[in-house]
């Protein structure tokens, strides 16, 4: 019985990890308090307590814990000393800023000095705004006279069109009369040539008459109507120049007439080419214009609202900094 009481006293070994039960006391004194055949002791305990902790033991602190404990210990208090060295200037500065804060003097500076760069920053911004809405006016005068040389330019190539029209009728006018004046020479030349035509047929006619009673009549009459056939071809010849004459003048007539017309289809051509370049390039003058009038108006504009919001923020932060000040200052005994 005395045995199994013993059995039951005994402790767990004390090493970290080990559920053993201690090893049996084997006389008075203090039991034991690790197990046997695994080789725990204190020291490899301790060692095992510092390796579980993430602490790496040098040869020193597994041959002398305590004193390099000591040495430690020492070294740590040196430290903490300097630390609460720093900490004492920290908390040095810490009160001058607090004295600084609380202080009525400085916070009438501070605020006295932001007052005085809103209203220098204001009186800038409202020169800003001067100039911005200077520039917005002048931006609008330009636009107004880009609008009237566009109206201008409008009137310009409207009667440019009117001019073209004009001279695209005159020159239906001028085939109209070249029309009829060849006409007028064809009917003159046919009748000239009719004409012609008759008075040789009745010439040669007359002169055969006479020539047949006058070699029937008589030898000496045949002179005499030799000298009239002779003269009616002449005038034969007379008609047929003439009516050469009036082709040569009907051809030239024909010629003139295309001339004329090549000459206007010309002209109308490079009228039409100068109007179309000349409007085209003020629809891009003038567009270049419009639009560099508006992107400058919309830059002025931003800039206008910017300068006023700037203005309005500027003057309200000083009031809004020297609300909380005063209501400070009032709370200081």
């Amino acid at each position: 019985m005395a045995r199994d009481n013993t059995a039951t006293t005994r402790n767990t070994c004390k090493h970290p990890g080990c559920t053993e039960p201690a090893a049996p006391a084997t006389g008075p004194g203090r039991p034991p308090e690790y197990c046997e055949g695994r080789g725990h002791t204190k020291v490899t305990a301790w060692r095992e307590r510092r390796r579980l902790a993430g602490t790496t033991a040098s040869p020193a602190d597994i041959g002398n814990p305590v004193t390099m404990a000591r040495v430690t210990g020492a070294e740590l208090l040196r430290l903490l000393r300097a630390e609460a060295d720093r900490v004492s200037g920290i908390a040095d500065r810490l009160r001058e800023a607090v004295e600084t804060v609380t202080d009525p003097t400085a916070a009438e500076a501070e605020v006295e000095a932001v007052r005085a760069a809103a209203e220098q920053r204001a009186a800038v911004a409202e020169a800003r705004a001067a100039a911005a809405e200077q520039r917005a006016a002048e931006a609008d005068q330009w636009r107004a006279e880009a609008d009237a040389a566009a109206e201008e330019m409008t009137a310009q190539l409207d009667a440019g069109q009117a001019r073209a029209d004009q001279a695209e009728a005159d020159r239906a006018a001028a085939e109209a009369d070249r029309d009829a004046a060849v006409e007028a020479a064809r009917r003159d030349a046919a009748s000239r040539i009719a004409a012609a035509e008759a008075e040789r047929d009745a010439a040669i006619a007359q002169a055969q008459a006479a020539a047949a009673k006058r070699v029937s009549a008589a030898e000496a009459g045949r002179d005499q109507a030799l000298a009239r056939a002779a003269e009616a071809e002449q005038g034969a010849r007379l008609a047929q120049q003439e009516a050469a004459r009036a082709q040569a003048a009907a051809e030239a007539a024909r010629a003139e007439t295309g001339r004329v017309r090549a000459d206007a289809e010309k002209m109308l051509t490079a009228f039409r080419a100068e109007a179309a370049r000349d409007r085209d390039e003020l629809r891009s003058d003038l567009r270049a214009r419009a639009e560099r009038a508006e992107r400058q108006a919309d830059t002025y504009r931003d800039e206008l609202a910017q300068l006023r919001v700037d203005t309005s923020h500027d003057t309200d932060t000083p009031a809004a900094s020297s609300r909380p000040r005063r209501t400070r200052q009032a709370a200081q005994p």
